[in-house]
Order: structure tokens, then C-alpha cells, then sequence
């Protein structure tokens, strides 16, 4: 008899890590991911009713996946069976399925079986799930941190629901890190404990929307820090030993992260790479939201590139696709490619300022009306009264331009300057004026 033949279930799961022993028992208790599971949502309505479809979990690290799992499994009045997909194989599919079989027939009950990481199932492995799910021998839950459109073969994915979790929000962390903290069952309640200024942020910054890495990180502060009258303290000094990382003064919502992404922009905007750069590390460092950043970069790249380089706008959109499909350590290289790409094109804000300049046009006048030769004369009968009639139509013309007024009779407004570094050129409207 080895010694942990010797301990009790309830001693086992005491020495459990934290975020395991706070993991949710029910969907109050399961914070965030209200896209996903909020009270309106119909996949919240399925669990409650017991109605839970064959489904692609699939998010970063501490998102929710295994918990969500176990959450439905204290939920369901169906039989649910785990596997892993890096310990199981083939085998271990036929068993979980003849046994899901044995149930229906003798118990007329369902079988949910969770699969976590299963995108390492290779193809066979997959593809033997295939017709017991579709024939609802099992109702399959797998999860993954991988995009399930590239790591799950397309037979499967089309008999299951993808719901997407996404990295926890700051406050989110924040209330299970209180609720751990009070938990005197489960968490670490037993402790009194006092912080030091700005504990709880930073904890949270590192964390960066993973509720596994802020518990356990919590729970090896709190059995590390000094007593003081029976007081835990709990200090940076400690969590930067603990994380082996040291704290910047970066609060996500205090001043230093919008002096940093700020400095950003304005590097970028000011074609200077090596500030870009410096600024982007700094971020990424301090646990930035890469999504945040990605969108930034989306914005500068319409607002002051522009015409300058069209394929600027494609550059900071696949950067950001890309952050989100891999997230990060990886992403911090398309990141850095359009960060770099950016501060290096030609700059124009020429498509801004004419938009702003129309749309304030546009609310501070009357709206004349449209050109009748304009008009939709399609419908209705309408081209009887004339709409639509002497429309030019350019491609009927030599390279596909004529000469016609466009803009309302009243509006001799020049919206769009073209910029002496606009790669394309176009006639003025003034000039296209009859």
C-alpha cells in the first residue's frame, strides 16, 4: 500500500492545486464568457435543459474549457465520461463507446464525452467518433486551444457547435480571486492576508485573462509570503520571485497604458521602428492585450497611411487575424512585422479627412435631392418619371470614364485633396462637373 492509497478523497482534492479545488460547480459561479454562455444565450438555455449538442470548445489557457465541462457534467442527468487526447487512443474510443451504447439500451440515458485537447487526435482517431456522433450514440464535447477550422477534421466539425471563449477580463479575474481568497471550504479563506499597494493588479496583469495562472499564482504567494501576527503579506517583492518577472508600473486601466499605447501610435505615425518596437515590447511585457494593440494598428493604418499604401490596411488586418488565431508567445511576430511595416510606409491622411469633412457636410446641412439620373429607375415603375434617364454609363466610354455630374446640384464641396503621396490618383469632382 503506497501513501496515497492511504489518503482520503476529500484529503486528495484538499491538496489539490488551488484552481482546481475553486474550479465552478454551477453556471453562477462561472464568471465571464457572456458571449458564449451569458443569460441569453441559447447554449446557457440547452445545458439548463438538459438539451446539451455535440460541441468544439476552443480558447487560450484558464478560458473556461475544462471547467465548462465539468459544470455541464454536475448539470446533466446523462452519463459523462472523460478522455484525454494525449494519453488516449483508438482503443480507448471503442471502449467509451460500447459503453455509451450498454447505457442507452439498458438505461435509455445519454453519454457526453468530454475529449480535452482534441486536436491531437490524428484522423483515424477522429474519424471514429464520426458516426457514433452522428447517429447520437455520444454527445461529444471536445476542447482545444487550437482553431478547431484547422485542427479538426471538417466531417466532425460539421456535426458540432464551435463556441469560442476568449481570455477572461480583468474583472473577471478579479472576482475569482476575491471569491478564492474567501473561499474557506475550497480556497484560501483560513488566511487573513493584507496587500501591498497594487498586489492585486499586478497579479492580475501576469495572469492576463488566464484564471489558472492567477490562482496558483495566488496560492504560491500566499504559502510563500512572511507572517506578520498571523498576517499574510503579500507583496510585489514576492510575486516578481514567484513569476520570476519583474512588475512594471503598467496598470491596464491607469495612465501608463495609455502613455505607452499613445507613444506607440505616435512612433508609428512618425516612421520610427526602433520607438515602435520598444513601445510594442513594452506592452507585450506587461501583459497587454495583443488584440488591443492589433486594433490600434488597424485604425493608424486607414487613418494615417491611407492612400499612401493601400496594403497597409490589409497588413495590420492579418496581423490581427493571425494574433488571434495563435495568440501569443507567437503572435508577438505579426505583431512586430506590421508594427514594423507600418512606421516604414508613406503616410497620408488624405481618406480621414475626407470623410470627416463629409460627414460634417452632411450634418450641418439640408440633404438636396439626388441627381435624377441617379436615380433607381428600376422600380416600380419610377423610370416614367424620368429617374435614371440620361445616366452615362462609363464603360461605355473610351477607358471607361465619362464626363457627368455626380454630387446634388447644391453641393460644390471638394471632399477628398489628394495627398502628393496618394498612390491613386483621381480626377477632381470639380472637374467632372457639367
Amino acid at each position: 500500500m503506497d501513501l496515497f492509497s492511504q489518503l482520503t478523497k476529500e484529503e486528495i482534492k484538499r491538496q489539490a492545486p488551488l484552481a482546481d479545488r475553486m474550479r465552478p460547480r454551477t453556471l453562477e459561479e462561472f464568471y465571464g464568457q457572456s458571449q458564449a454562455i451569458g443569460e441569453q444565450t441559447v447554449l446557457r438555455q440547452l445545458i439548463l435543459n438538459d438539451r446539451v449538442p455535440s460541441m468544439i470548445l476552443y480558447g487560450p489557457p484558464g478560458s473556461g474549457k475544462t471547467t465548462l465541462a465539468s459544470v455541464i457534467a454536475n448539470l446533466t442527468k446523462a452519463r459523462f465520461l472523460t478522455l484525454s487526447a494525449v494519453t488516449s487512443g483508438v482503443a480507448d474510443i471503442r471502449t467509451a463507446i460500447e459503453r455509451s451504447k450498454e447505457e442507452r439500451i439498458l438505461n435509455n440515458r445519454k453519454t457526453i464525452l468530454f475529449i480535452d485537447e482534441v486536436h491531437r487526435f490524428n484522423k483515424a482517431q477522429q474519424d471514429a467518433l464520426l458516426p457514433h456522433v452522428e447517429d447520437g450514440t455520444i454527445i461529444l464535447i471536445g476542447a482545444t486551444t487550437e482553431n478547431p477550422m484547422f485542427s479538426v477534421n471538417k466531417a466532425l466539425l460539421s456535426r458540432c457547435r464551435i463556441i469560442e471563449l476568449k481570455h477572461l477580463k480583468d474583472e473577471d479575474i478579479k472576482r475569482i480571486i476575491n471569491d478564492a481568497l474567501k473561499d474557506k471550504e475550497r480556497g484560501l479563506g483560513e488566511f487573513q492576508v493584507d496587500f501591498e499597494e497594487n498586489f492585486i493588479d499586478n497579479l492580475i496583469i501576469f495572469a492576463n485573462g488566464d484564471a489558472r495562472q492567477a490562482l496558483n499564482t495566488l496560492e504560491l504567494c500566499v504559502l510563500a509570503s512572511p507572517r506578520k501576527n498571523n498576517v499574510v503579506q503579500l507583496t510585489n517583492k514576492i510575486l516578481e520571485d514567484i513569476v520570476q518577472k519583474p512588475i512594471l508600473n503598467y496598470t491596464k486601466g491607469g495612465d501608463e497604458h495609455y502613455d505607452v499605447i499613445s507613444a506607440f501610435i505616435k512612433s508609428v505615425r512618425g516612421s520610427d521602428p526602433d520607438a515602435a518596437i520598444y513601445y510594442l515590447a513594452r506592452m507585450l511585457y506587461a501583459g497587454e492585450d495583443p488584440l488591443f494593440i492589433a486594433r490600434r494598428l488597424i485604425i493608424l493604418a486607414a487613418e494615417d497611411i491611407g492612400l499612401a499604401d493601400p496594403y497597409a490596411l490589409t497588413m495590420a488586418i492579418s496581423a490581427a487575424e493571425a494574433v488571434n488565431r495563435i495568440g501569443l508567445p507567437e503572435g508577438r511576430i505579426p505583431l512586430a512585422e506590421a508594427t514594423i511595416y507600418l512606421s516604414l510606409a508613406p503616410k497620408s491622411n488624405s481618406a480621414y479627412l475626407a470623410i470627416d469633412k463629409a460627414l460634417k457636410y452632411v450634418e450641418t446641412h439640408q440633404n438636396p435631392e439626388i441627381p435624377r439620373h441617379l436615380r433607381d429607375g428600376s422600380r416600380g415603375g419610377k423610370e416614367a418619371l424620368g429617374f435614371g434617364q440620361g445616366y452615362l454609363y462609363p464603360h461605355d466610354y473610351p477607358n471607361h470614364y465619362v464626363k457627368q455630374r455626380y454630387l446634388p446640384k447644391t453641393v460644390d464641396e471638394v471632399f477628398y485633396k489628394k495627398s502628393e503621396l496618394d498612390k491613386f490618383p483621381q480626377k477632381s469632382r470639380l472637374e467632372n462637373k457639367k
